[in-house]
Parts: structure tokens; sequence; C-alpha cells
């Protein structure tokens, strides 16, 4: 079992965060383009425990890989503190039938373009995803080498987003409905 840790943050610019990721030295790991779905039951049992429940598909060049996982409630942090078990899958649509077997239900796709980065033993992730913009993910060991990260980011003041992408996105769609 495994804790994650992470600072989301919005940001206007990617391009002035990867400026600042090469000038400290940072190592660049690659760019991924990553499709989430994300399933849920009929009365949302998961999304109103603020659990998830995703499959992802990834891209590195040409290699696709695919991950079942999910992620528990967020503990009380500062961060975006939470219980995470992921494993690498081969069939990905094998395991999507499995989970609408099981009762679970598509209820998002979540699309976005990756540029990971390695710094202070913490990846930081540059994301960029349509409707919402851009955002920089700092996941690290624990909150105090995050923050430092920020800080060498020249993020401080930038507040922490909670939430996450599909709940913005949820929520980005149901008021363009309106």
């Amino acid at each position: 079992m495994y804790t994650e840790i992470e600072a989301k943050l919005k940001v206007d610019s990617l391009s002035e965060v990867e400026h600042k990721l090469g000038e400290l030295g940072a190592k660049f790991l690659g760019e991924q383009l990553q499709t989430d779905y994300m399933f849920d039951d009929v009365n949302a049992t998961l999304t109103k425990t603020d659990q998830c429940l995703r499959l992802r598909k990834q891209i590195v060049g040409k290699r696709e890989s695919c991950f079942l996982t999910y992620k528990g409630a967020k503990e009380k942090s500062n961060l975006k503190k939470r219980q995470e078990i992921e494993s690498e899958i081969n069939d990905a649509d094998s395991i999507h039938k499995l989970i609408l077997a099981l009762g679970y239900e598509q209820v998002l796709i979540v699309e976005k373009i990756r540029r990971l980065w390695l710094f202070c033993n913490c990846e930081i992730a540059l994301d960029q995803l349509p409707l919402l913009g851009d955002f920089v993910e700092i996941e690290g060991p624990d909150e105090e080498i995050i923050s430092n990260v920020q800080n060498s980011l020249g993020l401080t003041d930038l507040p922490h987003i909670p939430k996450s992408y599909a709940s913005l996105l949820k929520e980005q769609l149901q008021q363009s409905d309106k």
C-alpha cells in the first residue's frame, strides 16, 4: 500500500515552470498522453466517499501501457494525501469489461498531456487538460520536500487544489450545460 502525497497547482504558463525546472537541473523523464476512464456505481458511492476507481491508458512514444488504480479518501493534510493502489495491466479491454460486470459504470473520461520531471526526490507533472487548462502536480515523499520544491519553482503563492481532475472536469461540464 502506498500513500500518495501531492500538491496540485493551477498555473498560467507551463513553459515558465518547465524553464525553471531546466535551470534547476531537474531531469526530464518524458511526455505522456493519458486517458483516464473513471468508474462509479449507480449511487455514486465512490464519489460521495471521496474515492476513485480509474483505468488509465498511457502512451509514451509508441508504447501503450495500462494501469488500474484505486485511490482512497483524502486524509487530513495541508496537501492532497491519500491511499493509492495501482497495478499495471496487460489487457485494458478485459479489465474494463470486468469493472462493468462488477456493477460499476464509466462516468467520465479525462484526457491530458503530461510532461514528467524528476527533482529533489519528487515527480513534477506538467499537465495540460482540455477545458481545464494547465496544472503542476508535485508528488513526493513528504509535505516538507514537496513544499521546498514548490518554493524552488517560484510557485509559493499558488493555492493547493484538493480536487481531482475528474471532479474539476465534472464541475466544468455542469457549468457548460447551464
